[in-house]
């Protein structure tokens, strides 16, 4: 599973989850606002779009598609 952290609102945040979905990962992936948890927020607040792992491994923005395919082929 894969959490994308995000707020609404945010163009940026738009873009990450068009390339979630357009590397077929939106049905593994959930999106978790910032805005209901203090802990995200103090996180990510100026970090997000974020995108995690079960592991804990980042991906920050900005990224290419290639680069989230990278991502995941490197996950252990």
């Amino acid at each position: 599973m894969l959490t994308l952290f995000h707020t609404d609102g945010c163009h940026l945040c738009e873009q990450a989850w068009a390339l979630v979905e357009e590397a077929g990962l939106a049905a593994s992936t959930r999106q978790c606002d910032i805005l209901e948890d203090e802990q995200w927020l103090a996180a990510y607040r100026v970090r997000i779009p974020v995108l995690r792992d079960d592991a804990g491994r980042e991906l920050g923005w900005p990224f290419t598609l290639a680069q989230l395919k990278g991502w995941l082929a490197r996950q252990g």
